[in-house]
């Protein structure tokens, strides 16, 4: 079960990405499940159903969207190049990732991240089912597991909703 701890140690990376990534509002990847109260105000603009990617554009974070799909991913106005899998990333040993895939792509994420060497991954409300919680909390897989219940959320931990205090906690806000 994740913890306080263990969302400081998602955040103690140099670098994010979000697997599952996408500009198609049709998409899974492109809200991720979020909370039906989430609102964040940046500057007059209201931002409901932040989506997961352009948090960590909104927060000033390294990322690197995920999408074997397409070539770019369109958040807050801009297009950012992708990678076509977690085997792409340049640095993974440094990277912390972020999942909002449906259940049976999310276990071939993390295959590919245990491969890599990721340290952590944050799977989202919505992207995971009991066998890969299972892959993902078995001993070795990963230093650090967000998922499942807990945070302020009612669907369990969500970046959307957890992440700030994360990131306050680790010392990045």
């Amino acid at each position: 079960m994740a913890t306080e701890a263990t969302v400081r140690k998602f955040f103690a990376s140099s670098a994010y990405a979000v697997a599952g990534a996408s500009s198609n509002p049709a998409k899974f990847g492109h809200r991720g499940k979020t909370a039906s109260s989430l609102y964040a105000i940046v500057g007059i603009l209201l931002i409901k159903e932040l989506a997961v990617f352009a948090w960590y554009l909104h927060h000033d974070l390294p990322v690197t969207p995920i999408n074997p799909g397409s070539e770019t991913v369109n958040a807050l106005n801009k297009d950012h190049p992708t990678v076509p899998s977690v085997t792409a990333l340049s640095n993974p040993t440094q990277t912390s990732l972020s999942v909002i895939t449906p259940p049976a792509a999310t276990l071939k994420v993390l295959q590919e991240a245990k491969e890599k060497g990721i340290p952590s991954v944050w799977l989202q409300p919505g992207s995971f089912d009991d066998a890969v919680l299972k892959f993902a909390n078995a001993p070795g897989t990963f230093e650090a597991v967000v998922a499942g219940d807990g945070g302020r959320g009612h669907e369990g931990w969500c970046i959307l909703v957890d992440g700030e205090r994360g990131l306050q906690a680790a010392g990045k806000l």
